[in-house]
């Protein structure tokens, strides 16, 4: 499993990359449904934060999907 700082950097990349290339998206990652635990117990470890990563790249590949999906359809 990647470290805690390799995950971080991942993270920031990937919504770098989202915030310049698909702004149309990048307002939505606040509604993303992937939240960062809060309750008293929580904690931020390595597998929280992979799911997020995880969760970041879905809603790209899904903007990215449905982007080429309009344009086959000629939208």
């Amino acid at each position: 499993m990647k470290t805690m700082q390799e995950l971080l950097g991942e993270i920031i990349l990937l919504t770098n990359h989202i915030e310049t290339d698909f702004p149309e998206l990048y307002r939505f990652l606040d509604e993303n449904p992937m939240t960062i635990p809060i309750s008293e117990q929580a904690s931020i470890d390595k597998e929280t934060m992979a799911e997020y990563l995880n969760s970041l790249r879905q809603l790209l590949e899904y903007q990215l999907e449905r982007h080429q999906s309009d344009q086959l359809l000629g939208a």
